[in-house]
């Protein structure tokens, strides 16, 4: 199996179990690795689903906590980070508030004040507005990629959550993200979560997949876990398709710097 690098806390206001029972279930699952990479703190309030920045240090204690009761696991210090536009010296100020292994970098809001993946917005999924909304969506995700703030992305075709895609070849939204990830060396990740929504597809589809594999692009393979159950979630079926369009190795961070392991 391979690490395990997107888990949340309850900090973020949406997940439950503390890090040490994440911990708990990675060492059952015999996980080599384990990240916490909490929502990213704003400068003052901005939403209901992350932390504050006030509880930062508190978030530091808990991946502390779960490295203590689990020495023999190697717990990576990490943030989903969103990437807003104007919001750059923010990432760069936050990306040195502490040690971390790796920031993955994500976009959930594709304009003020709407996330594209909040389930009290799915009215604005309508026959005429999807192909505008993942246009938005791939435009700010391929930005982030350019910004390099970021070691590796998160779920990459999200709009797709609830089921909604755009008409026709979607190459034209996966094309432009995966030059963005060869042009700045950055690896994004098979994030298993999709099967657990609406879509009943992890993220991204095979076809980004193919497309990434061909040209040369690492991966990484997560869980996006907001219960210690979710750690590993899946992982065999991930590994499996990662490995059928040809990967075989998937990346691993300590210190932001990556190395790649075997994919099995």
């Amino acid at each position: 199996m391979p690490p395990d690098y997107h888990t949340h806390t309850p900090l973020c206001k949406h997940a439950e179990g503390h890090p040490r029972e994440y911990a708990a279930r990675a060492v059952d699952l015999g996980l080599p690795e384990l990240g916490l990479s909490d929502h990213s703190p704003m400068q003052t309030y901005f939403d209901d689903w992350r932390m504050a920045w006030e509880e930062f240090p508190k978030y530091l204690e808990m991946v502390d906590e779960a490295r203590a009761a689990h020495p023999s696991l190697p717990i990576r210090l990490g943030l989903e980070v969103d990437y807003l536009q104007g919001g750059e010296a923010w990432v760069e100020e936050l990306s040195k508030a502490a040690d971390f292994d790796y920031l993955i970098g994500s976009v959930h809001y594709i304009a003020p004040g709407w996330d594209v993946d909040n389930p009290k917005y799915i009215s604005r999924f309508t026959e005429g507005s999807v192909d505008e909304i993942w246009a938005l969506y791939f435009h700010l995700y391929e930005k982030a990629i350019r910004s390099r703030l970021f070691d590796f992305m998160g779920h990459p075709d999200l709009p797709k959550k609830f089921g909604f895609r755009a008409s026709g070849d979607l190459r034209r939204f996966y094309e432009p993200v995966i030059q963005a990830l060869v042009d700045t060396d950055t690896a994004f990740e098979i994030n298993t979560a999709g099967l657990r929504k609406d879509v009943r597809e992890m993220y991204p589809a095979r076809e980004f997949l193919v497309l990434a594999h061909s040209a040369g692009v690492p991966l990484l393979i997560n869980s996006d876990a907001h219960a210690p159950g979710e750690v590993g979630a899946d992982f065999a079926q991930a590994v499996q398709l990662a490995q059928d369009v040809g990967y075989t190795h998937s990346a691993r961070f300590e210190k932001r710097r990556r190395t790649l392991a075997p994919l099995d």
